[in-house]
């Protein structure tokens, strides 16, 4: 990966202004088409599969008037004044004849007045959802409402209400742009540089434009909702102008440090931004993971959201480089780092790691007790009680509730199949009065067959708000009477209606939190363990993201579900949050805390491998690190604590509860609980058993390897056929299978390794040869470093196990027939047979090939004498001393 990204790094750089041109077209291209194609967004929130969606798709079909939004106009009359008076009767009479000649009204329910009797309630049914309802239909609805108060008069007012009145769509506002303005100062702080402050604003923007326009031109084959727009805007932000932090931090220090321009950016591209492509890979599967609930508009929201980081990661290590070479110089400090260190990050991570059980102890008790309101956090979609108070929505829904009780803003929908029966009507009455008769229902105003007779319809009214848990239970208890019904009256029931959708729709994302927890775990677990090679390491970042998680979890519930902070934040509904909130949360969460992590860590493991000294590692490591990850955090929390005063109803929890649990993660859990619980294991921290560190492949999130490879770029000086450094490998438990080899191989040279017994042999031989690449120290074959590019050097390189071919003058004649230019023998002595031998000196007199090429062979034995007159005269001996353990 890191050689990869090092070759692409050069490449943006040396065709800057292509990659420029390229992702400037693809801002314009995406933005014109999706302006031209996109269908808009889609709040309609559907369960497949549930009996309230299946419900409702069958009321569809049979019985369109009770399936579509819900339009209301409340009359309100002043104190003192009654609707029941024939004068407003008929003027209500005259307003509801005129809505059944409004387009996309399929009828109109007999008006409804309240205890008081001073308000009157009429329920609009449409033919369309949500999602199309026009202007139109909005616009005649309020004129007719106009007209009704006018008609009225004496204070008289009518409010227009109901889903078909409904705003859900967030928007951004000039507050969002405050997260941006911080972000830049810290930049500036972090940099004192406009240029370097700048450029991560830019690219993060170019790819939020791009996201927004792909996700608006993915309308045309799906239901995207309006929340997936604004959660790929958050996130694409906070993570575009991280990542290009990252590069852009790492490109500074290294010309710094006197690189030149063109190799630092390449080596930045390489090192720092293997680490993005770690990092923006474990949001994007955490987000593409959100499919684990099942749900489509679940689905569509994290694609849209991982579309977002992916480009982000893009032009990370594309446009960031070229942008870095059109810079050029102007990015170097004007002066050398400072030699001391920072005194902030050395006293902190002094005094966390001086009684680190101490620490451990504090920072796990207190997010504890921070997670403690979490026990009660309740899930609901949102409705017009979430709307901004005085939006048009909510003012109805207020009235609503204050004259009729809550219930009537969200009724229910029991559903009967009658089709067998005689008496229809009869038999819907009956339902319904036992309906009546359950506690928590206010009232059952319509009972119904549908016009063909084989479907009743009947509505029920709770005495409790929608998003209540009194009216869960009520639902719970409401098709629990489905047997009595199956049983009595010979007819299935069903509950639905856009409430009972919204339950099912919470039930079942709580039930997904569950596997998707244990998904995301695990991932972490996998993916440390690859990064770091340690099994202490994984356990305790996950540790800590679950300590993240909670917190996030409780503070949100204490804020939007006990009112508290309420008014300060602009929260103006509180009781519940949106059902798909801890899902998002969990996803996104896990692979920023993943990006604090892998950049924290990797320094400090860096330092481990090179000293050895687990104390000093931690300081160092912390030190060199914890100003990028400070910048990192202030930036991600501003982005999306900026979204919370202004924010939907939708947005505004989510964007709270990734600021908490950024801060969190980052300032107590990475920056302190990580220092403490590694000084607490020390040496213990690194390191995995061997079995499982050959299982487990390697992502060189840091670019190790790519350092490894530079520091080879000119040894051995000359261009040898195999060159070798205090090579060495053990096995599974630990001891040396060979050590300190050296081997310095001309082209086209002979190189006979020799010893009694379980040298290791065979196990340096297939090192050579690419197959084993759990090796340490230096070594390049054919001019390929290893094990970096084992799976290359491959192609070029036959081996053969002298003890399966007795012959293997055929294999080597076929792979110099096929371009190799390194010939392995296994085991020669044991070529016993005076044709085979005869061929195999034939073959080794001359390693000139018919194309001019020189063959390199080496061969193993147990003593050379056995296999003397085999060898030419150049021919070089490497003894290998006995070892506890040879792998085959």
């Amino acid at each position: 990966m890191s050689s990869f990204l090092y070759r692409l790094g050069r490449t943006a750089v040396r065709a800057r202004g292509l990659v420029l041109a390229i992702w400037l077209f693809a801002l314009l291209a995406m933005g014109t088409l999706a302006s031209t194609f996109n269908q808009g967004t889609d709040d309609t929130f559907a369960i497949p599969g549930s009996e309230s969606q299946d419900a409702l798709d069958y009321l569809g079909r049979v019985f369109p008037e009770v399936s579509g939004a819900l339009a209301q106009l409340v009359l309100v009359v002043p104190e003192g004044q009654r609707v029941d008076t024939a004068q407003t009767e008929a003027a209500v009479s005259a307003a509801v004849e005129r809505v059944k000649g409004v387009s996309q009204v399929a009828t109109v329910a007999d008006p409804a007045v309240s205890a008081d009797k001073r308000a009157t309630l009429v329920a609009v049914p449409l033919t369309v959802d949500l999602a199309q309802v026009t202007p139109a239909t909005k616009s005649d609805l309020s004129a007719i409402a106009a007209d009704l108060a006018a008609t009225v008069g004496d204070g008289a007012q009518v409010y227009t209400g109901g889903d078909a009145f409904s705003n859900r769509v967030p928007k951004l506002s000039p507050t969002e742009a405050t997260g941006l303005v911080i972000a830049l100062i810290v930049l500036l702080l972090t940099f004192r540089s406009i240029v370097a402050a700048v450029m991560p604003l830019l690219t993060a923007v170019l790819g939020v434009g791009i996201a927004i326009g792909a996700i608006y031109l993915g309308t045309l084959v799906t239901p995207i909702s309006s929340t997936a727009p604004m959660l790929a805007v958050m996130l694409g932000l906070a993570v575009g102008i991280d990542y290009a932090l990252f590069l852009l931090s790492r490109h500074r220090d290294q010309l710094a440090e006197g690189l030149d321009v063109e190799e630092s950016i390449a080596r930045a591209t390489a090192t720092a931004g293997s680490a993005v492509i770690f990092a923006g890979l474990t949001v994007v599967i955490a987000l593409l993971g959100l499919a684990v609930a099942g749900i489509p508009f679940l689905t569509t929201m994290g694609v849209a959201a991982a579309v977002a980081v992916g480009l982000a990661v893009a032009i990370a290590v594309t446009l960031v480089p070229a942008l870095l070479s059109f810079a050029g110089g102007s990015l170097r400090p004007r002066t050398k780092k400072r030699a001391r260190r920072p005194r902030i990050a050395q006293r902190w991570v002094r005094a966390v790691t001086r009684a680190p059980l101490v620490t451990v102890l504090v920072v796990v008790a207190g997010l504890a007790v921070c997670a403690l309101p979490a026990a009660g956090l309740r899930l609901a979609l949102p409705d017009n009680g979430t709307e901004a108070e005085g939006s048009q929505a909510r003012t109805a829904y207020d009235v609503v509730a204050d004259h009729f009780g809550p219930g009537y803003n969200g009724p229910l929908i029991v559903t009967a199949d009658i089709i067998t029966s005689t008496d229809p009507v009869g038999l819907v009455d009956k339902i319904a009065a036992e309906l009546r008769a359950i506690p928590g229902v206010a009232s059952v105003p319509l009972a119904t067959p549908n016009p063909k007779g084989d479907t009743g319809i009947i509505q029920v009214v709770p005495a409790s708000a929608p998003d209540s848990p009194e009216t869960e239970k009520l639902v719970t208890a409401l098709r629990g009477k489905e047997k009595h019904f199956l049983d009595a009256y010979g007819t299935r029931t069903a509950v639905t209606g856009i409430t009972a959708v919204g339950i099912d729709v919470s039930a079942k994302l709580g039930g997904a939190l569950l596997p998707f927890g244990v998904l995301v775990v695990g991932l972490s677990l996998i993916l440390l363990a690859m990064v770091f090679r340690s099994v202490w390491v994984p356990i305790k970042a996950t540790a800590g993201y679950l300590l993240s998680v909670g917190a996030s979890f409780g503070a949100t519930w204490w804020v939007f579900g006990q009112g508290h902070l309420a008014e300060l934040l602009d929260v103006t509904h509180t009781g519940s949050v949106i059902s798909f909130l801890p899902i998002i949360l969990m996803g996104v969460l896990f692979g920023l805390a993943m990006d604090y992590e892998v950049f924290l860590v990797s320094r400090i493991r860096e330092h481990y491998v090179h000293h050895g000294d687990p104390a000093q590692a931690i300081e160092s490591g912390f030190i060199s690190a914890s100003r990028v990850v400070v910048a990192a955090a202030v930036i991600m929390f501003a982005v999306f604590a900026a979204f919370v005063p202004e924010g939907s109803a939708t947005i505004k929890p989510i964007a709270f509860s990734l600021a908490v649990g950024v801060f969190v993660d980052a300032f107590l859990v990475r920056m302190t609980l990580v220092p403490a619980v590694l000084a607490l294991l020390g040496h213990r921290a690194w390191g995995l058993p061997p079995k499982l560190d050959r299982a487990l492949p390697v992502f060189d999130a840091e670019g190790d390897t790519l350092v490894h490879e530079l520091r080879l770029a000119d040894w051995p000086g000359t261009d040898e056929a195999i060159s070798a450094r205090d090579l060495r490998l053990h096995d599974d438990r630990g001891r040396p299978v060979y050590a300190d080899v050296g081997i310095r191989l001309p082209r086209g040279a002979v190189l006979v390794l020799h010893g009694p017994g379980p040298t290791g042999k065979t196990a340096l031989l297939m090192t050579l040869a690419g197959r084993v690449t759990a090796h340490k120290g230096d070594l390049k074959v054919l001019g390929r470093v290893l094990p970096q590019h084992a799976h290359a050097l491959r192609r070029s390189v036959a081996v053969a196990r002298c003890h399966e071919d007795p012959d293997p003058s055929t294999v080597v004649n076929a792979a110099l027939d096929d371009g190799v230019d390194l010939v392995l023998l296994d085991d020669v002595d044991l070529v016993l047979r005076t044709d085979a031998r005869a061929a195999l000196r034939d073959i080794l007199a001359r390693r000139r090939t018919a194309a001019g090429r020189h063959v390199s062979v080496v061969l193993t034995c147990q003593d050379p004498d056995r296999v003397r007159d085999l060898l030419p005269e150049d021919t070089h001996l490497l003894t290998l001393a006995a070892s506890p353990a040879e792998v085959p």
